[in-house]
C-alpha cells in the first residue's frame, strides 16, 4: 500500500493553510505529495501550497505540544467582554525554553484552560498566535470531557500509577467511547502542528500521556519528522500495562517518536520490557545510548529527571512578600521543629499514610508533642470523582483525629492547608520547615523536594528576617518515598516505604534528631546536584539527544504502512529498492551463466514451518534447474535429511543443509563437508549444559543436528530466557574456550557450530567453483531473510568487484521484507518471491521453446 504521505526530507511541504512567519524569512515548498517517490521542484510562483517559515538562516525552531497551553486567561474587566492572556510562569513547558538556547524559536501548541466561545475562536487564535506564538487546539466541552476527565484521569492516569480497575469503584472498566475520544483529540493536535510545522527544518518535543498516539498522526502526514516525546508520569510494569486493552496502539504510536524520554531508569526498563514482551522488540546500548530498532528506525530512549527553574525561586524568594510571610510563619511556629507535606489532593500521594505516621510519632515519642507540627499542604485535586472525595474526607478525619488526641491550647500537632496557595505563600513554608516529607505511593518525578532544597538555601533578606548568620552552613532534611521519581536523585533523603507506618514514623523521627553536620553536608550534596540539573540543563540535554536521533533522517528512504493506530514508517537506505519483476527477468533472459541461491525458511515458505514444501515451489525448483544455464543451490539450516527428503523429486537442484556445513551438487551427488571438523566431541561438553538450561528455563528446548547444537528459547518468558541466554552463552564460551567452535547468540537462540561455518561459504565455494570451470557468472539471485543470509548477500556482494563475476554481472541480493539488510533489493513476502521464481521458470521456457527446432523448418531444410 502507497503512504499517503512524501518520502523524501529534501523536497517537504507544509501544510495546506497560510502561515505566518513571525518576522521571519518565509520560504516556499512545495505541497505534500500524495504518492512514493521523489518530489521535483515546482515554481515558486506557480505554486499553491502554503508558505512555511524556515529555521536554517536564524537557528532551529522547536514546536512544543502539551496538553495545556503555559498560557493564564482572565475576560477583560472592561465593556469589551474580550480576553487577557499572560504567560503562567509556573507552567513546565514555559520554563524549558531557557535550555534550547537563544538560537531556538519556540511555537507552542495546546488547549486554553477557558473555554471560548465558537465565535471568539478565530480572534483569539490570531493573538496567541502574534502576540505569544501559541496555536490554541479548542476542544468541544464534551468531547474534552470525554478525554481528560474520561480517559486520560479514568484509565491512564490510574493505571500508570499501578490502580487496575478491579471494580466498577476502582477506575471504572475500559469504555471505548472515551478512547475513541483520546484518540479524536490527538488528532485536533495533529492538525494544529500541522499547520505552522516546517518538517525540513522543524522539531517537536511532544509532553506526557494525554498525547501518547499524537506521534502516529504526525508521523503518518511527515514520515521524517524530528520528533521527540517525554512522559512526566510513571511508566508501569508489564503485568501492570498488558492489562490496558489498547495497550499495542499506544506502544507502536510511541515508538513513532524518534525519541522517547522518562524520569528514571525503572520507567524505562518497564516501557522496553512491554516492547520486547508484547511487540517481540529487542534493544541494545550503543555507546551509552538505549536504542530499539523499529522498521528500520532507532528509537532512542533517554533517562533523565527534570529539574526545577531556579532562577524563579529565587526571585520570588527576594519579594518583600515572601519576607513577611516567613516573618508571620517564624513568629508562628517559634520554639517548634515545622515537617512540612505539599501534595496534591488525591489517592496517589499517601498523605493519609503521612498522617497515620504523625500520629504514630507522637504516640511513641511523647516528648515530641509540642515541639513538632506537620504542616500538610493539600493543592486542589486536578481529576474528579468519588476516591477525591474519599481521600477528602479520609485526610480531614485524621487530622481532627490527630489534633483531638495530642493537641493542648497553643499546639496545633497538624495543620491542615486545603485552599489555593500563592507561589510566595508556599515558599515561605518551605523557608521555615526542617524537614519535608513525601509519602506518595507512586509518583512521576514530584518537584516538591527540590523547591524546598533550594528554598532552604535561603537568600540574604531571609537570613534578616530569621536572624540568621549568612555565613553559616545551610541545612535541610528530606523523607521520601521509594516510589517517586526524584527519589533516586536524592541518595541524601531518608528513604521510606510509605506503607510501613511505623518505619515512616521512625524516619521523621530520625530526621529530627540528625546531627547538625550531618543536615548540612546532606543539604549540600542535595544543593549541589538540583542547582546543577535544573530545567534548563534537561531541556538541553533533551534537544541534543534529539538531534543526535534524527541525524540521519536525511539519508533515509522512507514508506509508511499499516491502517490507523497500527501506522508505521519503515526507513531504509536510498539503494534498497523493490525488486521489478520484469528487470530481473530482462536480465535472466540476457544472460548464459546463472547462479541462484535460496534460502528456505522465510523465504520459501513461511518462518517455523514444519509443512513439507508444497507441488508449486518444488515445480518452480524443477523448471529452473532443469535450464542447462543455471546453477540452483538451496541453503538451509534445517538438517540434510529433511532437505533430501522434501525435495528428492528434484534431481538438479543442489542443497547446502545446515547453514553449509553439509552441501551436495545434486540428487546423485555425496554430501560433502565445507568444513572439515575432526570430532565431535565438544558436543559431550556442550549438551549437558544446555540441558540444565533448559530445566531450568520452561518453554526452552535443544534443537540437535550432526553439526551443531542450538538452544532455542522462543516460547520462554522474554525476560527470563534472555537472561538466561546470556548466561548460556558465557558458560558455553566458558567450557568450550578450547575447542574448535563457535557460540553465537541469534534471534531466540544460543548456537554452538564448528569454526567457518556459515552461509557464505556456500557462496563462495560455488563461485569458485564455476571459475574453475571457465563459467563465470553473469547472472546471481540470492534470496534470504534473515540475518544468516546476509553472510551470502556479503560474499555475492563483493564478487563483484573481485574475480569470481563476469564483469557485465547482473547481482541481485534480495531479502524478503522492507527491513535493513546488506541486500540491495527486497520483496514484501514469500508469495511475491515465489512469483518472481515463477516469472524467472517461465523466461527459461520461454527460451527453450524459441531455442528448439521447428519440425516445418527442419522438413524445408531437409529438402535443400
Amino acid at each position: 500500500m502507497v503512504s499517503r504521505s512524501y518520502s523524501n526530507l529534501l523536497d517537504l511541504a507544509s501544510g495546506d493553510a497560510p502561515i505566518p512567519s513571525f518576522g521571519r524569512e518565509r520560504k516556499r515548498f512545495p505541497r505534500v505529495a500524495t504518492v512514493a517517490g521523489v518530489l521535483t521542484d515546482l515554481d515558486d510562483e506557480n505554486n499553491d501550497g502554503s508558505d512555511a517559515p524556515s529555521s536554517v538562516s536564524l537557528g532551529r525552531r522547536m514546536i512544543i505540544v502539551g496538553n495545556q497551553l503555559p498560557l493564564r486567561a482572565l475576560r477583560s474587566p472592561d465593556s469589551s467582554g474580550g480576553w487577557c492572556f499572560s504567560w503562567d510562569e509556573d507552567s513546565l513547558l514555559l520554563q524549558l525554553k531557557d535550555g534550547l538556547g537563544e538560537g531556538v524559536e519556540v511555537i507552542y501548541v495546546g488547549s486554553l484552560k477557558e473555554e471560548i466561545e465558537p465565535s471568539e475562536q478565530d480572534d483569539v487564535a490570531q493573538t496567541l498566535l502574534e502576540t505569544f506564538k501559541c496555536v490554541p487546539a479548542f476542544i468541544p466541552p464534551d468531547l474534552f470531557t470525554k478525554f481528560y476527565h474520561g480517559f486520560c484521569k479514568q484509565h491512564l492516569w490510574p493505571l500508570f500509577h499501578y490502580m487496575l480497575p478491579l471494580s466498577p469503584d476502582l477506575g471504572g472498566r475500559f469504555d471505548r467511547s472515551l478512547w475513541q475520544a483520546y484518540v479524536s483529540v490527538n488528532k485536533i493536535f495533529a492538525d494544529k502542528v500541522k499547520e505552522v510545522i516546517s518538517p525540513e527544518d522543524d522539531y517537536v518535543w511532544v509532553h506526557d500521556y494525554h498525547l501518547m498516539v499524537l506521534p502516529t498522526f504526525l508521523r503518518k502526514i511527515f514520515n521524517r519528522v524530528k520528533l521527540g516525546f517525554f512522559l512526566h508520569s510513571p511508566f508501569p510494569s508489564s503485568e501492570i500495562y498488558r492489562t490496558l486493552p489498547v495497550r499495542d496502539e499506544l506502544l507502536r504510536a510511541l515508538l513513532n517518536s524518534d525519541l522517547i524520554g522518562f524520569h528514571t531508569f525503572d520507567y524505562a526498563r518497564h516501557f522496553l520490557s512491554c516492547c520486547s514482551r508484547m511487540l517481540g522488540l529487542s534493544y541494545q546500548s550503543k555507546r551509552g545510548y538505549i536504542g530499539l530498532e523499529y522498521f528500520g528506525r532507532t528509537v532512542s530512549i533517554k533517562i533523565l529527571p527534570v529539574g526545577i527553574h531556579i532562577g524563579q525561586l529565587q526571585s520570588v524568594l527576594n519579594l518583600p512578600e515572601t519576607e513577611s510571610k516567613v516573618a508571620e510563619l517564624h513568629d508562628q511556629f517559634r520554639g517548634q521543629a515545622v515537617l512540612l507535606g505539599v501534595d496534591d489532593m488525591d489517592i496517589f500521594k499517601g498523605i493519609s499514610l503521612k498522617l497515620l505516621a504523625m500520629e504514630q510519632l507522637l504516640t511513641q515519642h511523647p516528648n515530641k508533642r509540642g515541639e513538632v507540627v506537620l504542616v500538610q499542604i493539600a493543592n486542589p485535586a486536578r481529576g474528579r470523582g468519588r476516591e477525591i472525595q474519599e481521600v477528602q474526607s479520609e485526610t480531614k478525619a485524621a487530622v481532627r483525629r490527630i489534633n483531638e488526641t495530642f493537641g493542648s491550647p497553643g499546639y496545633t500537632p497538624v495543620v491542615l492547608i486545603d485552599r489555593p496557595l500563592q507561589f510566595y505563600e508556599r515558599i515561605a513554608y518551605y523557608a521555615i520547615a526542617e524537614c519535608c516529607l513525601v509519602t506518595a505511593v507512586r509518583d512521576g518525578m514530584n518537584l516538591i523536594p527540590y523547591e524546598y532544597i533550594i528554598c532552604r538555601q535561603g537568600s540574604e533578606k531571609l537570613d534578616e528576617t530569621l536572624g540568621r548568620d549568612p555565613s553559616a552552613p545551610r541545612k535541610s532534611m528530606l523523607v521520601l518515598s521509594e516510589f517517586i521519581g526524584c527519589s533516586p536523585s536524592l541518595s541524601g533523603a531518608i528513604r521510606v516505604n510509605p506503607w510501613n507506618i511505623d518505619a515512616v514514623a521512625e524516619a521523621m523521627n530520625s530526621a529530627l534528631v540528625v546531627p547538625e553536620l550531618e543536615k548540612q553536608m546532606r543539604h549540600e550534596k542535595h544543593h549541589r546536584y538540583v542547582s546543577t540539573h535544573d530545567v534548563a540543563y534537561w531541556a538541553h540535554s533533551f534537544l541534543q539527544d534529539l538531534e543526535r536521533a534524527c541525524r540521519d533522517h536525511v539519508k533515509r528512504r522512507c514508506w509508511g504502512f499499516g491502517f490507523g493506530l497500527g501506522f508505521r514508517v519503515i526507513a531504509l537506505d536510498p539503494n534498497f529498492r523493490k525488486i521489478s519483476v520484469e528487470h530481473i527477468v530482462s536480465a535472466y533472459k540476457r544472460t548464459n551463466n546463472r547462479v541462484i541461491l535460496l534460502d528456505y525458511d522465510g523465504t520459501m515458505t513461511l518462518p517455523s514451518s514444519i509443512r513439507t514444501p508444497n507441488m508449486e515451489t518444488v515445480g518452480v525448483l524443477n523448471s529452473l534447474c532443469t535450464d542447462p544455464k543455471n546453477v540452483v543451490f538451496l541453503v538451509s539450516g534445517r538438517d540434510r535429511e529433511t532437505l533430501a527428503e522434501w525435495f528428492s523429486s528434484c534431481e538438479k537442484l543442489g542443497i547446502a543443509a545446515e547453514h553449509g556445513y553439509f552441501m551436495r551438487t545434486n540428487h546423485d551427488a555425496e554430501w560433502e563437508t565445507c568444513v572439515s571438523v575432526p570430532d565431535f566431541d565438544w558436543k559431550r561438553i556442550a549438551e549437558p549444559v544446555m540441558k540444565l538450561y533448559t530445566e531450568t528455563t520452561d518453554g526452552s528446548a535443544i534443537e540437535t543436528k550432526e553439526s551443531s547444537l542450538a538452544w532455542n528459547y522462543q516460547y520462554a518468558d522474554p525476560d527470563f530466557g534472555s537472561c538466561q541466554a546470556k548466561e548460556l552463552l558465557d558458560h558455553l564460551e566458558s567450557v568450550l574456550v578450547n575447542e574448535p567452535v563457535t557460540v553465537k547468540s541469534g534471534q531466540h537462540t544460543v548456537e554452538v557450530k564448528p569454526q567457518g561455518v556459515r552461509k557464505g561459504l556456500v557462496a563462495e565455494r560455488l563461485l569458485d567453483t564455476m571459475k574453475l570451470k571457465g563459467k563465470l557468472p553473469d547472472f546471481v539471485l540470492c534470496v534470504g531473510d534473515d540475518q544468516s543470509d546476509e553472510d551470502m548477500f556479503e560474499v555475492i556482494l563483493s564478487a563483484r568487484s573481485g574475480s569470481s563475476l563476469s564483469p557485465i554481472a547482473e547481482v541481485f541480493a534480495c531479502t524478503v521484507g522492507r527491513k535493513p539488510s546488506k541486500a540491495k533489493y527486497y520483496l514484501e513476502d514469500t508469495s511475491e518471491i515465489l512469483r518472481m521464481l515463477q516469472g524467472l521458470a517461465s523466461a527459461s521456457e520461454q527460451l527453450d521453446a524459441r531455442s528448439a527446432p521447428q519440425p516445418s523448418h527442419q522438413v524445408i531444410i531437409d529438402r535443400e
